[in-house]
């Protein structure tokens, strides 16, 4: 999709995020190499790929959770272009805290399990520097409702829920803050399918409401197919193949893609 396309879509005239021939190198092994793309307020980019393809690699230098060997990662806040892996790490944690959130495939590790859902969901308020309480409670309880969670349960412990559950707790934790930036590595994992039709039902109306833009690393492509705008696909450390969703799963270029392609129906 060329940028004047972007523009009309998102109604923005730059990207949020801009990612330059980045690499992650682990001695001699590669994680990611050479990863160029720009990325859309609004847009739901997906990154799949086998085991071991390197899109999970990448999905934690994105999120800055590690830090890539070479090349750059331009967040744009406020018209000015930030290059995220040469920020200090304060720095880079008090923008993480503010602009960007993380769906981890296991809720656990996104959830205090010792705290209850609304704590869970108040603390990232706090985070974005809330400090009334009884604001903090009321938003927690809208947020539970909006993600199907009966507000009752708000001082209910993450652990006596389901997983599917647990994860719906995560992503409102994640998006109560309007985060600019959502990362979702393999989001609905683990789920049966059932309880993933509904989760993903629930993540795409929430990111398409609020107008966030997210990149989603998985290896379903179906869940590719249902919840994302343009797809990249990896082999090896390098994007091999990127374009529109439909577009890469309906008529795929590379020897590799039509290898993932019909393997599945998607």
């Amino acid at each position: 999709m060329n940028e004047l396309l972007h523009s009309s879509l998102s109604g923005a005239q730059q990207p949020i995020l801009q990612v330059e021939r980045m690499s992650r190198f682990y001695g001699e092994r590669v994680g990611c190499q050479a990863v160029s793309f720009k990325l859309w307020p609004g847009e739901i980019l997906g990154v799949v790929g086998e085991s071991g393809s390197g899109k999970s690699t990448l999905l934690r230098c994105l999120a800055a959770l590690d830090q890539p060997t070479q090349g750059d990662i331009l967040f744009s806040e406020q018209g000015e272009w930030l290059n995220i892996p040469a920020l200090s790490e304060p720095k880079r944690r008090a923008l993480m805290r503010r602009a960007w959130g993380i769906v981890h495939q296991n809720p656990r590790d996104g959830l205090r399990m010792g705290v209850s859902a609304g704590g869970n969901i108040g603390e990232r308020l706090m985070d974005a520097g809330e400090r009334n309480y009884a604001q903090i409670r009321r938003v927690a309880s809208e947020w539970l409702a909006r993600v199907e969670i009966d507000p009752d349960r708000i001082d209910d412990l993450p652990r006596h829920f389901s997983g599917g559950m647990q994860q719906r707790l995560q992503i409102a934790r994640v998006l109560v803050s309007e985060p600019r930036l959502v990362f979702m590595d393999e989001p609905t994992g683990g789920l049966d399918v059932s309880v993933q039709a509904k989760l993903l039902d629930l993540l795409r109306a929430l990111v398409r409401d609020m107008g966030i833009a997210a990149v989603i690393v998985t290896h379903d492509l179906a869940v590719a197919r249902l919840l994302t705008d343009r797809l990249m696909v990896m082999k090896d450390g390098f994007v091999i193949e990127q374009g529109l969703t439909d577009q890469v799963l309906d008529d795929p270029q590379h020897a590799y893609t039509q290898l993932l392609t019909s393997a599945v129906l998607v």
